[in-house]
């Protein structure tokens, strides 16, 4: 429809568009005589009511596409002149989105004590429930995933590690959630989506593969395991990030000598979620069988001379270049506590990684 057209309105129509505007004026109103206390419930609460009303007036349109549209132009410059900016049409779209995906999350109780009675008793339980985890901000991120699992994994991350709005950005372009999938089974998968991250064995602090593009080094430039181990020192809190919940690090280049001879483990971190070592190498090419050898070696004098009793058994990880799972399979016992992951120093293709965790999952169910 082009801007010089108009679009005219039934008598029952203009009333319903009168009522939401009066309606969605009280209610703001409302929402900011109280919103010093209660700023971020109170904000998603509004946005979650008004996304209601407008669904619900569109709904009633003869022509939803023409009319539809016109509501929210009619209502976004109606508040426009009352509460001045906040209130454009391109928000009052995200906030009809909002709804539409978080529908489910408020009672009709709920949204009639709110946004009807407005009545204040309901934030104490509003807080115990806690139907929204983050802010307005976040939740603008969020609505872009299409896909309800890995939205929901993220929202729930980023409320349990406390992820502003840019590290939520960071780690969805980075694709954690499919590369935490593909180092897990079907059913760890499916938990991703409800619980997030829970880290309770091994395998969940692994990811396919590790994402270094904060190092900001060269995808094909020349470098030793020297400039890749200095490389996360510098930006050893973005690296921690990345590694994921409960790292703690403890040394580079530790020592131990057995017989006479010197050792050194690139990294050591300990995670107090998982109550042990973890030991991280680092390989700048193409993963050998005397690279899992020697990690091998580290991890049973760490289990031996390290460890305390009432700790876990240690984890070694081998970040390489290139890996080779034929390789680890072979010369690894099945109970060995070793793990590789390819580190890839630029953002991996999103879209190359759905499409795998896809045929990935297709695969289990037919297996």
């Amino acid at each position: 429809m082009k801007q010089s057209e108009k679009v005219e309105f039934s008598i029952e129509e203009d009333a319903d568009i009168e009522k939401l505007c009066l309606d969605t004026v009280n209610l703001v109103e409302y929402a900011r005589s109280i919103a010093t206390q209660q700023v971020n419930i109170v904000q998603l609460l509004t946005y979650y009511s008004i996304g209601k009303w407008i669904v619900d007036v569109q709904q009633k349109g003869e022509s939803r596409a023409k009319y539809g549209s016109q509501v929210i132009k009619k209502l976004s410059d109606r508040l426009q002149k009352e509460f001045g900016k906040g209130f454009s049409k391109t928000n009052l779209e995200y906030i009809r989105r909002f709804y539409l995906i978080y529908e489910d999350r408020i009672t009709q109780s709920v949204f009639q004590q709110f946004a009807i009675e407005k009545t204040q008793t309901l934030f104490g339980q509003l807080e115990e429930d806690k139907p929204f985890l983050l802010s307005w901000s976040h939740y603008l991120q969020l609505m872009r995933i299409e896909n309800e699992d890995e939205r929901s994994f993220y929202e729930i991350e980023a409320s349990k590690s406390g992820w502003a709005v840019r590290t939520l950005q960071r780690q969805y372009n980075s694709s954690l959630y499919e590369r935490l999938a593909l180092s897990r089974d079907k059913e760890a998968v499916l938990k991703l989506a409800k619980e997030g991250n829970v880290i309770s064995q091994p395998t969940d602090i692994v990811k396919q593969p590790t994402v270094l593009e904060f190092l900001g080094m060269e995808e094909k430039a020349k470098y030793s395991e020297t400039d890749l181990e200095t490389a996360i020192i510098d930006k050893l809190q973005k690296f921690l990030l990345e590694l994921g919940k409960g790292y703690l690090f403890e040394a580079r280049q530790k020592r131990f000598t057995l017989n006479e001879d010197n050792y050194y483990v690139d990294l050591v971190f300990y995670n107090r979620l998982l109550r042990c070592y973890v030991l991280i190498d680092l390989k700048v090419d193409k993963l050998t069988h005397q690279d899992i050898g020697q990690m091998q070696m580290y991890v049973n004098y760490y289990d031996r001379y390290e460890k305390l009793e009432n700790e876990n058994p240690t984890i070694g990880i081998l970040l390489c270049k290139e890996n080779n799972d034929a390789l680890v399979e072979i010369t690894l016992p099945q109970n060995a506590n070793i793990y590789t992951s390819e580190y890839k120093l630029y953002l991996p293709d999103k879209k190359l990684l759905q499409e795998k965790l896809q045929e990935w999952i297709a695969e289990e169910e037919i297996g």
